[in-house]
């Protein structure tokens, strides 16, 4: 379907409360399915630069606002970031993250009503050194009938969905859960990457 494009400069979305957790985004006014409806914004930095910013963080602390955009380029939005980085986890989601010509965007996936939520299914992707409460972790309370428990994704990740030319436009595939935002931690959440057709947020 033709995609749709905010043409006000501030979308038509505000930061608030969340019952999901911590601080979510929602919508001001109604939404058109297909509609892109904010860019995920941050500092452009190396894959080295996001390693040495962020060494010293816990093993057991997942929050990131790191982003992949492709094998040089990361977008960390804990640094000059946007209201994108509050769009919280839901397993029946009305929104997804594309990444188009190196930037990462927010599209609705459906029709989302004046005050509804935005959320996106992380979709994280589990790894052989997971811990034995791994799914404690990352437990979801989305709320929704069709909630799987966690945001933990299948163990292997699907083939990504393209959307245009492939070397310039695909859906986020399955996330690695070390960068991923819990929801009983910190408000902020997280998208994916963009690296030879296969997505991830950063671990750190």
């Amino acid at each position: 379907m033709p995609r749709i494009y905010v043409s006000e400069q501030q979308p038509p979305i505000e930061v608030r409360a969340s019952q999901v957790h911590g601080l979510g985004v929602f919508a001001l006014r109604r939404i058109k399915q297909g509609t892109r409806i904010i860019e995920y914004l941050g500092a452009r930095i190396s894959h080295g630069d996001a390693d040495r910013r962020y060494a010293g963080k816990d093993a057991n602390d997942n929050h990131t606002f790191l982003f992949i955009v492709d094998a040089k380029t990361v977008i960390d939005a804990g640094v000059g970031g946007n209201e994108a980085r509050f769009v919280n986890h839901s397993c029946d989601p009305n929104c997804e993250s594309v990444i188009e010509n190196r930037c990462v965007y927010i599209d609705a996936l459906r029709a989302i009503e004046p005050g509804e939520e935005l959320t996106y299914d992380y979709q994280i992707q589990r790894e052989d050194d997971d811990p034995p409460n791994v799914d404690e972790i990352f437990a979801c309370r989305c709320g929704c009938v069709r909630c799987r428990g966690t945001m933990l994704g299948p163990s292997r990740p699907p083939a990504p969905k393209s959307r245009g030319n492939p070397a310039e436009r695909t859906r986020p595939a399955p996330v690695p859960k070390s960068a991923v935002t819990q929801q009983s931690a910190a408000p902020e959440t997280t998208f994916a990457r963009d690296a030879s057709s296969e997505q991830s947020v950063r671990r750190r």
